[in-house]
């Protein structure tokens, strides 16, 4: 019994001595992990235990000591770059145009005028000649009938001049020349305002006649003229005409009325923009309409009603037919159809400087009995440019 007491009284002993020793400093240490993953220091941060006992802090970035870390919000969402705005440019007048083209446009005629002066120059000119001097104005697309017309006065002055040297043949076929492309109704384009409201111009075609281009052209022309212009986009069937047009106009100045929804009435839309022009007070709206076969009688009558949808806000100043002149007699035909649906008051001569066909001019002209007032002479955005007679034809023939 006695051995049993002493055993339980060493027992309480050393468990007092080692409690003792774990409680006393430097004797022991207790080992935790930190939020961090290392030991937990006095100070509540997380360290690491160096070999001499010490431990060195790790500092928490962007944290308050013992909080959560604070996170800073930007200032803001960043707005998109806004989109730069088109820099407007300033169109030369149309006046002088023509001439400034000359150049080119009797690289492209020089064969046509050059023929002719050297068959005209020959010492005798038998009825073989005169027949290939006739082929020569056919195959420019003069057209049978002023073809003749051109040969029959051509000779009467050969008969009554005599001797010809090369300057009077060439001043001979320069006087009947003109004659021909030479026409009393006027040229000119009826763009001013009238009676308080803007000239509604009308441009058709068929397609592919560079019409839409035109349009754009013409607007920078008319604003080189100190003319302020609104475009209308009534060729609804096609979206990127209308951006086409959107951008002809964004590079001058001039507003564009279109629509969004593809295929959208082109009445409603060439009302909506002479509704715009009056209320503006622009001095000319352009209205350019979707290309059409000339065959498609359903497309045709659509025309006809875009012109009188328009006629019930105002008049219809100039409806312009554009046609590509390198198209010769189906041009004729095409012109013919839209004449008789919309009352053409003018024709634009497109491609005039890629084709030695400028006869067409003469052709058009007597089958529509209404001028040529513009002409194509590029791809350039000036150079479309008021045709003139004598320019053009001193163009054909080299001078």
């Amino acid at each position: 019994m006695e051995y049993i007491i002493l055993i339980v009284v060493l027992a309480v002993l050393i468990v007092g001595i080692g409690g003792t020793m774990l409680l006393r400093p430097g004797r022991g240490r207790r080992v935790g992990r930190g939020r961090a993953g290392g030991d937990v220091t006095p100070g509540g941060g997380t360290g690491t235990l160096t070999d001499s006992g010490t431990r060195t802090a790790e500092p928490e970035t962007g944290a308050a000591p013992g909080g959560p870390t604070v996170v800073v919000p930007p200032a803001g969402p960043v707005p998109p770059p806004a989109p730069a705005k088109p820099v407007l440019e300033k169109p030369p007048p149309s006046a002088g145009r023509m001439v400034r083209l000359r150049a080119r446009l009797a690289k492209s005629q020089s064969g046509f005028g050059s023929a002719l002066l050297g068959l005209l120059s020959r010492d005798r000119l038998d009825d073989d000649t005169w027949d290939e001097i006739e082929e020569v104005l056919i195959t420019a697309d003069v057209g049978v009938g002023p073809a003749r017309q051109i040969v029959s006065d051509l000779r009467t002055r050969v008969k009554v001049e005599g001797t010809r040297t090369p300057d009077e043949v060439r001043e001979m076929l320069r006087t009947e020349l003109l004659a021909q492309v030479d026409t009393e109704a006027s040229r000119a384009l009826r763009t001013q305002r009238h009676e308080g409201r803007p000239a509604v111009v009308l441009m058709v075609g068929v397609n592919g006649t560079g019409k839409t281009s035109t349009c754009g052209k013409l607007a920078r022309s008319l604003i080189g003229d100190g003319e302020s212009v609104l475009l209308g986009a009534a060729d609804t069937f096609r979206a990127a005409a209308a951006d086409q047009l959107q951008t002809w106009g964004e590079r001058v100045g001039a507003e564009t009325v279109r629509s969004d929804v593809e295929g959208a009435d082109p009445a409603s839309v060439a009302f909506e923009a002479v509704s715009k022009g009056i209320e503006a007070e622009v001095d000319v709206v352009l209205i350019d309409t979707a290309g059409r076969l000339h065959t498609k009688t359903g497309l045709m009558d659509e025309l006809g009603k875009v012109k009188r949808v328009i006629e019930k806000r105002t008049a219809v100043d100039e409806v312009l037919l554009v046609l590509d002149a390198t198209t010769g007699q189906n041009g004729l035909r095409q012109a013919r159809v839209f004449a008789e649906v919309v009352d053409v008051s003018g024709i634009v001569l497109t491609k005039l400087d890629g084709t030695a066909k400028g006869g067409i001019v003469i052709a058009v002209q007597r089958e529509l009995g209404v001028p040529v007032k513009l002409v194509g002479l590029g791809e350039g955005p000036d150079d479309l440019a008021p045709f003139e007679p004598a320019t053009f034809v001193d163009a054909i023939l080299g001078g």
